[in-house]
C-alpha cells in the first residue's frame, strides 16, 4: 500500500470509532431516527402499491 492507502486507512477506522461512540451516546435519538425511517419506507412503499394498483385498474 502507498501512503494514501494508509492514511485513508487510519482516517477511517478513526471516523468508525467516533460514530460507533456517537451512536452510543446518543442511543434513544438514532432509535427514533431508525422507527421514523421505517415509517417513511413503509408510507412510500404504499404510496407506491397504491399508484400501481391505480394504473393496473385503468387498463
Amino acid at each position: 500500500m502507498d501512503k494514501v492507502g494508509v492514511i485513508a486507512l487510519i482516517i477511517g477506522i478513526i471516523l468508525c470509532a467516533i460514530g460507533v461512540y456517537g451512536i452510543w451516546v446518543f442511543l434513544p435519538e438514532v432509535i427514533y431516527v431508525i422507527k421514523g425511517l421505517a415509517g417513511i419506507v413503509v408510507l412510500l412503499f404504499g404510496l407506491m402499491l397504491a399508484i400501481f394498483g391505480i394504473l393496473i385498474v385503468k387498463d
